[in-house]
């Protein structure tokens, strides 16, 4: 009787309110996030073809270390803030500043290093036009501040152009994608949409909600890039094993290897994604309300199990049916890395949505860092031996180790 009462006025409360409101639009975020790449993923794996897709792919790893420079773990240390600030405009906007400020000049920095490494690597420069293409996903993710609309908790906007975004992304592929050697116009579609989206948010966060743009002190800038330094370091050491295994196969295999790993974990990164909308719009939630993590992890990882386990079951008729008859060989690498889709669930209960809640960078930073070393070593053997298969074991092993670390220290923590 007593537990029915408290999730009554949990439910009657405002924060239980703002909650239900926020999980509604995630639910269509969610339904959008599948069902658009649906509709894109089958029409490009046969007109492309895997060696194609593998180009992308190839090229998306390289972007993956750059615009993980450019967050610099932003979407977590400063959703924080905000969300424990929003009723300080001034403070808000300082922080707004600070972190655009920020973004702007790491992905200067990087587009920098991003030049010599293509003018110096021949696989890259190979590659360049496509890579450059790519790039172009920062700025629209740097101008499209998702993170801000998460600690102001108001995912109605994020949904919304989320959607609208996907809409005509899709659209734009069956206008413009007609043959294999327009493939070139995929990363161009995804950052255009993106740079519109980003103008938009921009509007409603500049004009709607009067949120003002400083002028802020290079200094404090500095500052600010290095009090997200410990999350930055957690975000970036998982590209050691999960893009690196892509730049590996697309260096020292073939793109028709690179082909079908990429693809071959699409549905395990659309499920990943779906449970990381979960993973934020917890997050401001949780940062002021810790004494609900039990409900957030009941929920959140019965879900993560029930998704892994019908990939590993569907994965001998998905994936031929699917992306068609070349991508047969693609079918294990669901079957091994749906899983870590479990694994990745318990890393952001036990490790973002808690360590992280709860000031444990450090914490978080050496799980991560400790998991992301070991894909790292076994990257080496296992994607030179075993192409996408090898690259597959090391996802899901890293995800695991992840995961394990981060309840261990949960259990230690909790149990102070």
């Amino acid at each position: 009787m007593n537990i029915k009462s408290n999730i009554s006025r949990f439910k009657n409360s405002k924060d239980g309110k703002t909650l239900a409101s926020n999980m509604v639009y995630l639910s269509l975020l969610q339904i959008a996030s599948y069902l658009f790449p649906f509709l894109t993923m089958a029409y490009l794996a046969r007109v492309l073809g895997v060696e194609r897709l593998g180009t992308i792919g190839f090229a998306a790893a390289i972007i993956m270390w750059i615009q993980t420079i450019a967050d610099w773990g932003f979407n977590y240390t400063a959703t924080r803030e905000v969300a424990q600030n929003r009723d300080n405009p001034e403070k808000v906007s300082i922080i707004f500043s600070k972190v655009l400020w920020a973004r702007c000049i790491l992905a200067l920095v990087s587009l920098a290093v991003l030049a010599i490494l293509v003018a110096i690597i021949p696989q890259f420069r190979q590659d360049a036009l496509i890579i450059f293409f790519t790039y172009l996903l920062v700025p629209g993710h740097i101008l499209y501040p998702d993170w801000f609309f998460q600690a102001l908790e108001r995912m109605k906007y994020i949904t919304i152009l989320g959607i609208l975004f996907r809409f005509v992304f899709t659209i734009s592929v069956f206008v413009f994608i007609k043959e294999a050697d327009d493939y070139i116009y995929q990363p161009l579609l995804v950052s255009f949409g993106y740079l519109c989206s980003g103008l938009v948010a921009m509007y409603f966060i500049l004009i709607r909600w009067k949120v003002k743009l400083r002028a802020i002190p290079l200094q404090d800038i500095w500052l600010t890039i290095k009090g997200s330094t410990n999350v930055f370091l957690n975000n970036l050491m998982p590209n050691l094993y999960n893009s690196f295994s892509v730049i590996l196969l697309g260096t020292f295999c073939t793109k028709a290897h690179t082909g079908l790993y990429d693809n071959g974990k699409k549905f395990t990164t659309l499920s990943n994604t779906a449970m990381s909308v979960i993973s934020r719009v917890f997050f401001p939630f949780l940062s002021r309300r810790i004494d609900k993590h039990k409900f957030y992890s009941i929920f959140t990882l019965s879900i993560a199990a029930v998704v892994s386990l019908v990939l590993v079951i569907s994965a001998p008729w998905l994936v031929p049916w699917y992306f068609g008859a070349e991508f047969a060989g693609a079918t294990p690498v669901l079957q091994i890395t749906a899983p870590a889709i479990f694994f990745v669930a318990a890393s952001e209960v036990y490790g973002t949505n808690y360590l992280i809640v709860n000031r444990y960078e450090k914490t978080m930073r050496n799980i991560t860092f400790a998991s992301s070393l070991l894909g790292f070593a076994i990257s080496f053997p296992l994607v030179l031996n075993f192409q996408h298969i090898g690259a597959a074991i090391v996802f899901s092993t890293s995800s695991f180790a992840s995961a394990l670390l981060s309840y261990i220290y949960y259990i230690k923590i909790k149990t102070k």
